[in-house]
């Protein structure tokens, strides 16, 4: 395992080109969207879980020398909450097919209610593990940003500090070692104590309305998925009550987090500065709702007839309508596969 690890982190360019490409071939395999062809969907979810462990040995590439570890207990902060969300949503697109296969189309539905209530579950415990910090992708991406730093705090050094004497004393252990390296021939740094994860309860009752605005736009976020798929489940993928309502959660929870980290906002409590990754985060939530034309009741009634209408204007025109089929075919195909359109 360790030369495979070390094989990745070297020639991780070259890894990445193969995974794209073979990713991208099983897009065109024979049949890829046919409801009864699991092998070409378990070929692709195994690349995808394939290329989630090596995206996460590459991000966990260890900087400096490695200490030996002692051999401990379970400890739930040391779990890859990153690589299993990414495993369960490969894992996910198998499981739909599997179950339309077994089930048909009407009872696949309660295997991925499953399947989402599980991504769900360790969604938030990746948010609690975290400190409550803004999920990335859906929990795909570790999120080492300062979402949780308050505006008034500042980023400086010592806003990471504990606050009262404790927090003051350890500031200056740190400065009188700043100084005291430049003297000592054997300089031994002073330790430093870490900054305590945020709690729910911490932000709920310190962080004002918008720690409240915060919390329940996340949880919201990650909850959305389960409450759509139920919706489906009881009312039917044609019925226009899943969609809307599934449109309004995704809509709720971003108004939420929008109005919890806005600058300019005026209500009680303090704003939350958000780092970069966050921002392209909040962005990225807003442009996934364009999946909403993709899934039904509004690709059936407007989006395909559009499609096929451009399909049909551009066939006399050699190249160009070979790619403009393809493409349509491509969406028309994903349109049947829940777990492309989701958005979770």
């Amino acid at each position: 395992m360790e030369a495979y690890k070390l094989f990745v982190r070297t020639n991780r360019e070259f890894v990445q080109n193969l995974e794209s490409l073979a990713n991208a071939i099983t897009w065109f395999l024979p049949e890829r969207f046919s409801n009864s062809e699991i092998g070409s969907e378990a070929v692709y979810a195994f690349l995808g879980m394939v290329s989630a462990v090596n995206q996460h040995i590459v991000d966990t590439t260890p900087h400096g020398p490695v200490l030996p570890r002692h051999q401990e207990g379970f400890n739930i902060s040391r779990v890859p909450w990153s690589l299993l969300v990414s495993i369960l949503k490969d894992a996910e697109a198998v499981v739909e097919v599997a179950s339309q296969h077994l089930f048909g189309q009407e009872g696949k539905w309660g295997l991925i209610a499953a399947m989402e209530a599980i991504k769900a579950l360790v969604r938030l415990v990746a948010f609690k593990e975290s400190g409550f910090k803004m999920l990335l992708q859906g929990g795909e991406v570790v999120n080492d940003g300062t979402g949780l730093t308050a505006s008034a705090e500042g980023s400086s050094q010592d806003s990471q500090l504990p606050r009262g004497l404790e927090g003051r004393a350890v500031n200056a252990l740190n400065k009188f070692g700043q100084n005291t390296k430049y003297n000592l021939g054997t300089y031994r740094p002073a330790p430093v104590m870490p900054a305590p994860k945020p709690t729910f309860s911490s932000i709920w009752h310190e962080r004002g309305l918008h720690g409240h605005l915060y919390l329940i736009g996340e949880v919201v976020h990650v909850l959305r998925p389960v409450i759509y798929v139920l919706f489906i489940r009881k009312c039917g993928i044609k019925s226009w009550t899943p969609w809307l309502v599934s449109l309004a959660v995704d809509l709720i929870g971003i108004t939420l987090v929008s109005h919890a980290t806005s600058e300019g906002s005026k209500r009680r409590g303090r704003p939350y500065q958000l780092s970069e990754s966050e921002k392209d985060e909040l962005k990225r939530r807003k442009n996934i709702l364009a999946l909403y034309i993709l899934r039904d009741p509004f690709f059936t009634r407007y989006t395909r007839s559009r499609l096929e209408k451009v399909d049909k204007v551009l066939s006399p025109v050699p190249i160009v309508s070979f790619f403009t089929s393809k493409l349509v075919e491509l969406l028309i195909g994903i349109q049947t596969r829940y777990t492309y359109t989701a958005g979770s």
